[in-house]
């Protein structure tokens, strides 16, 4: 069955009014997206803002008339902004239904970080058997390869001898750095995060990669044992990164190695600061507008 969509772009203090228009007007979901490629990195915590030209979107069932919807809401409109002389226009569109799983599906292919790693959705071959593969499946949690972020974590860890060490893989999302560890060598992992879906995750790629149960444990934050690891990969945000550098420096040992990303170019200098006192820090390198930082434990 097709839907019927219909957008409005206005300002962020008036979003939430047409949201409620198109609510009542018997749409089954609204979204609010970016309309100028205006990005909100990291919010303040509790805040929830929105873009200076946010758009609007109202999504209904096919059986919906269109004519009388649209009436329905240009008289809400009237009714709203009574004064106002340039109301934003409401704009409509027809969607093909589609599977939106399998679309993606689809449009996830095998990609390659360094030299020997491969990431592949676990519902197609590994192009390159002899490579060092890992199988993923993200569910619901973050984590495919595909944001720079990650990339530029894997890409790192392919170039780490990790032969027998003991890798932290805080925020793990769906597993896929503490995973690429144990294929590249490490001999055991543990990985946190707040989510207890991202947990699940991880442990369902774990067996999904065909490795030992005990070589992976995961951990809420509260729960990680005191332990010094070899490597500590944290791909998370810069105001956690901040706040959490005593917990993080306490997790690796002397001559320990750290990955932190997650991160822009204007934050690296506030994150080096945070790390310098216990870590010989490197400088950022960067992909795609992201950076990564690494460091050696005093």
């Amino acid at each position: 069955m097709p839907w019927l969509q219909i957008k409005v772009t206005t300002d962020p203090e008036q979003a939430e009014r047409y949201e409620d228009m198109l609510l009542a007007a018997g749409c089954a979901v609204v979204t609010f997206q970016d309309g100028e490629d205006e990005p909100i990195f990291e919010p303040d915590l509790g805040t929830t803002p929105l873009w200076s030209q946010t758009v609007v979107t109202g999504l209904f069932a096919a059986e919906h008339d269109l004519t009388e919807t649209l009436e329905l809401l240009h008289q809400a409109q009237d009714l709203a902004f009574p004064n106002d002389s340039h109301k934003p226009v409401f704009k409509t569109e027809i969607l093909e239904d589609k599977d939106w799983e399998r679309e993606w599906m689809e449009n996830y292919h095998p990609m390659q970080f360094g030299k020997r790693l491969w990431v592949c959705p676990s519902w197609r071959e590994a192009p390159h058997p002899e490579a060092v593969n890992l199988m993923l499946d993200p569910g619901l949690a973050f984590g495919t390869g595909t944001h720079p972020t990650t990339a530029l974590c894997l890409e790192w860890l392919d170039s780490q001898p990790l032969d027998d060490c003991l890798v932290i893989d805080y925020g793990c999302g769906s597993g896929i750095l503490g995973i690429a560890s144990l294929l590249l060598g490490a001999r055991k992992v543990m990985a946190v995060d707040i989510d207890p879906q991202a947990l699940l995750a991880t442990r369902d790629n774990l067996l999904r990669n065909q490795l030992e149960d005990d070589r992976l444990n995961t951990y809420l934050p509260g729960e990680i044992p005191a332990i010094e690891a070899d490597v500590l990969v944290a791909n998370i945000l810069a105001g956690p990164l901040v706040q959490l550098a005593p917990t993080l420096s306490s997790l690796v040992k002397p001559g320990g190695r750290l990955l932190l990303s997650g991160l822009l170019p204007p934050q690296a200098e506030e994150i080096t600061l945070a790390y310098h006192g216990c870590f010989e820090m490197a400088p950022p390198v960067e992909h795609d507008g992201w950076i990564r930082l690494t460091g050696i434990r005093r």
